[in-house]
């Protein structure tokens, strides 16, 4: 026997009547035999509560409940819900529940009395037009939604004294919003409920931060994220968690109900929050085959905006809606930044631009100007919206054209209506072509809905078609605050042109891999699945560029290491869910929902069919209901006792030190990460370890080294050319102890190194074993332990992960920074850099410091006589004079006494032999060693001598 389910969106009208007898007369029939399961599930509820039950006539429901598990975003829900007649005759019982619009529903099984039906996702065949007309609308229908929800429903009729058990399993993939993720479950049961619970388990493996519950989010306020007096979580909720693991329920009594609402509608059940994250490419998980990553940089300086507000003002925005309106774009005025620049289009039938043919700069004259003209705006007359979006798109390109804007800034228009077209264009195929042609891919159109005379479609497909996003707001919300949280979600810009890439050889069937934009708060997520089997690894590169920068990130994410991301051995598992490849699950969600998007903006009906087969196809596999899917009820037999819930439930007992181990990703034997460190060439020209200094002398074929013996916190000037080349180069100091047995006090390393450059623009690096600060007027903050490339219009800095960083400037000078790290160090050992000089071309010959004052000379070697006269020593002469304690330098016209010696540098790789002087390098120097500290890290000496007496 099949049984057809009753899906619609949003309909209050019930199942048709012969249709309802007729279920009713066979389940009466099949189940009035068992009397007792009625008895067997009735809840007590308190005595103030049964008067209420006896006035209803429908069915009570006894148990709601709510279990929820998320895991690395991904969220698994399934609802359960029962409902007990304990009248004389079959009564009608109707299974109602709101869902996030972009969840898919996997799975609906109904259980009444000892019989099962359960759901199966079969293909939605193409209907006449009669048959269409005698069915309902599919659950994905716009129809009906209410502000990112739709509905669920399923109506049965129970026989006298039994019960029916619903359970609804869905599956949503959770987006980023204002930098939380927010997960909703719709409490609405319609009646006060004896057994009510929710609870939701969080799984992340990067750890958990900023977790809230906010108060219960009534109809009124739904889509509203901030809260206003009241913050605490609902009464009965219990929150729990360790560092990677969340566990949070809420349990209400019927008494804490009724405080609530006495008519079962409590509200949206709100959880929120964020992981943590740090820059470089992002969180990348593997299991079985299949990856999904997510990218969220932080810390990232906010892109120049160029933004057109176009606003209706026809006469059905008068009252509320105009006012919420102008109250919104009140306070994003004020949330410009000095560096955008805005205009501001009001249309009805007649469009009217507040400044003709340019964008303004964000002054106060101008914010207080635009106030003004919005204030005044009249609702009267139609709607023109092809007209207004033509005028608004030559606005922004002729802007874009005519000035020297930044070529990183981020153009965008914000449209907002409440209506349909009714004046100009009114035919929605032509608005969307005219749209996209005016646009031609050179900005985001972000389209805004109020009310419910809009049209959803053709706002959803204008903002798809044009790299945006669509909200719609209902008439009584807070349309004030609405507004102004989507523009929270799209006013500050971080990225621009992201691109992420992965080895073509290694993943196939990959998501959306380019976005035009990344703004604060948001996250990008690509999935894919792997088809080298035999690699260990997978090389991500992610480019993008940041204001002045461009951006490339890289780095390779070991695979084979599948106990890393798999949950089958997580205590709380064990009833089966575990088994689920949620990271197969998270890349089949984002592939039919990019099918849908690209069917949605296609106007090919021969692409749009093939886009629907292979939509269907996947959905079919994996089980989802789609707008080409549809769930049929089919019975499955007797069975004893009702059918086990399949919740995934993961304990928060004892798990927490498990779960630190699934974090982060170590490169297994095989992998080479030393690659980009054998590209770097090595310069013995240095100042590294303790701190041992070598100059390489290449027209002489000599190498000379001293040591520094500093005190901790000293500041050493290494190259000064401020005047000139305006590079600046300072290295500080920290202190350690001294070995046993050996003959100095203490020991000093270089724990930060200092770059600053002058020329064209001033920039500066501050560079330390953990991390970089890179700051050319806009701060960015870089780390140590991934490798990155960062470039802007004179400087490149390259990081090898823990290994060195390369800083180019200008193309003509060359740092290498070598990172020293230890896992354990020991007492004397501190955390410490090296100074390498690869390419001294671009410094000048006035050029001074510890190091930079060799650059540009030469030095010669000589032997003293015993009658103390002075003779050269050529190069194939100092084999013989490594034992002679009286060899000497002649450098700038002093001599300087040296000994032979050998140095290993660049971490041992690398031998130099070279002529060592005493004494803090006495001689050997300008001036001493005190003439070489500075003030601060940032120190550029310009009251130091160039050409130094001393």
């Amino acid at each position: 026997m099949i049984l057809w389910l009753w899906l619609c969106c949003g309909f209050s009208t019930s199942v048709g009547q012969p249709d309802s007898e007729l279920m009713a007369r066979y389940l009466e029939e099949k189940l009035m035999a068992d009397y007792s399961i009625m008895e067997q599930v009735a809840r007590r509820v308190p005595r103030q509560a049964k008067f209420l039950q006896r006035l209803e006539t429908r069915p009570r429901m006894s148990e709601f409940s709510v279990k929820s598990t998320i895991i690395s975003r991904y969220a698994f829900t399934t609802v359960s819900c029962t409902m007990v007649n304990s009248g004389s005759e079959a009564r009608e019982a109707v299974f109602e529940m709101q869902i996030p619009a972009p969840a898919f529903i996997s799975n609906f099984t109904m259980i009444i009395g000892n019989k099962t039906y359960y759901g199966e996702v079969t293909g939605k065949e193409k209907h006449s037009s009669d048959d269409k007309a005698r069915h309902r609308k599919p659950l994905n229908s716009t129809e009906g939604r209410e502000n990112g929800y739709e509905t669920f429903k399923a109506s049965v009729f129970i026989p006298r004294k039994m019960q029916a058990k619903f359970l609804l399993h869905y599956e949503e993939l959770l987006q980023r919003r204002l930098g939380k993720y927010e997960y909703t479950v719709s409490i609405r049961p319609q009646q006060l409920v004896g057994r009510l619970r929710v609870e939701v388990n969080i799984l992340e493996k990067s750890g958990i931060v900023s977790l809230e519950v906010p108060p219960l989010r009534n109809s009124k306020h739904k889509g509203n994220g901030k809260v206003e007096g009241d913050v605490s979580p609902p009464p009965s909720t219990v929150i729990g968690h360790t560092k990677t693991l969340a566990k949070v329920t809420f349990n209400p009594s019927v008494v804490e109900q009724t405080r609530i609402a006495r008519n079962g509608i409590l509200g949206d059940f709100i959880i929120r929050y964020d992981v943590n994250r740090e820059l470089s490419v992002g969180d990348v998980q593997i299991l079985n085959g299949y990856f999904v990553h997510y990218f969220a940089p932080t810390d990232l300086p906010p892109l120049p905006k160029n933004v057109v507000f176009v606003l209706d003002s026809s006469a059905s925005m008068v009252g509320t809606k105009l006012k919420q309106t102008k109250e919104a774009l009140f306070t994003i005025l004020q949330d410009l930044r000095p560096e955008d620049h805005f205009n501001i289009i009001g249309f009805s039938n007649r469009i009217k631009v507040w400044q003709q043919d340019q964008l303004v700069p964000v002054t106060p004259n101008n914010i207080r100007d635009a106030k003004k003209y919005i204030h005044n705006m009249s609702p009267t007359g139609g709607t023109n919206i092809n007209g207004a979006l033509q005028t608004g798109a030559k606005l922004l390109n002729d802007y874009i054209a005519q000035n020297d804007i930044d070529a990183r800034s981020v153009s965008l228009i914000i449209f907002l209506t409440d209506g349909r077209p009714t004046v100009g264009e009114t035919q929605s195929l032509r608005i969307l072509s005219n749209t996209k042609d005016a646009i031609r891919d050179k900005f985001c159109l972000f389209t805004i809905g109020i009310g419910n005379d809009v049209d959803h479609k053709l706002l959803e497909r204008m903002a798809l078609e044009n790299c945006g996003m669509t909200r719609h707001f209902q008439e009584d919300e807070d349309a004030a605050s609405h507004l102004k949280g989507f523009y929270d979600e799209i006013g500050t810009p971080l990225l621009s042109d992201i691109r992420v890439d992965y080895p073509e050889d290694n993943v196939e069937q990959v998501t959306q891999n380019f976005f035009p934009n990344y703004f604060n708060g948001s996250e990008i997520i690509i999935a894919g699945k792997l088809i080298n089997h035999t690699s260990d690894s997978l090389h991500v590169e992610v480019t993008a560029s940041n204001s002045k920068k461009y951006i490339l990130l890289k780095k390779d994410v070991a695979i084979d290491l599948p106990s890393r991301n798999d949950i089958r051995g997580i205590p709380g598992l064990e009833d089966g869910k575990g088994d689920t490849n949620y990271i197969e699950r998270a890349w089949s969600y984002l592939t039919i929902k990019e099918l849908l998007n690209s069917r949605l903006k296609s106007d090919d009906s021969q692409e749009k069919d093939y886009l629907m087969e292979k939509a269907k196809s996947m959905a079919l596999t994996y089980n989802f209901v789609t707008p080409f899917t549809v769930l049929k009820m089919r019975e499955a037999g007797l069975h004893p006792e009702p059918a086990p819930e399949e919740f995934i439930s993961p304990s928060t007992d004892g798990i927490g030190e498990k779960l630190q181990s699934l974090q982060g990703h170590k490169a297994p034997p095989g992998i080479q990460r030393q690659q980009d460190k054998q590209r770097i060439k090595i310069s013995k020209t240095s100042a590294d370890g303790d701190p041992h200094f070598v100059i390489d002398f290449p027209s002489s074929k000599l190498s000379v080294c001293f040591n520094i013996d500093g005190e901790p916190g000293d500041i050493l000037r290494l190259v000064s050319d401020h005047k000139e080349s305006g590079v600046t180069v300072n290295g500080q100091l920290i202190g350690a102890p001294a070995p046993p047995n050996g003959h100095k006090k203490h020991r000093t390393y270089f724990s930060t190194i200092t770059i600053l450059n002058n020329k064209p623009e001033r920039s500066y690096l501050e560079i330390t074993p953990k991390r970089i600060i890179l700051d050319d007027g806009e701060r960015l903050l870089l780390s140590c332990g991934r490798s990155a490339v960062v470039r802007s219009s004179s400087l490149e800095v390259s990081i090898s992960a823990n290994s060195n960083i390369t800083v180019t400037i200008r193309d003509t000078i060359s740092f290498v920074i070598l990172i020293h790290r230890y896992k354990k160090p020991a007492p004397y050992q501190r955390n410490h850099l090296g100074f390498y000089i690869s390419n001294s071309k671009g410094l000048s010959s006035d050029s001074h410091g510890l190091l930079g004052q060799f650059l540009n000379h030469e030095v010669k070697l000589l032997q003293e006589s015993l009658n103390t006269s002075h003779q050269q020593v050529g190069q194939n002469q100092t084999e013989a004079l490594k034992p002679n304690p009286t060899n000497t330098l002649k450098v700038k016209g002093r001599l300087v006494p040296v000994v032979w010696k050998q140095r290993r540098i660049y971490n041992g790789q690398q031998e130099v032999e070279c002529w060592f002087a005493k004494n803090n390098a006495d001689k050997l120097i300008d001036g001493s060693y005190k003439d070489y500290l500075a003030s601060h890290p940032f120190d550029t000496g310009t009251s130091f001598g160039t050409r130094n007496s001393l």
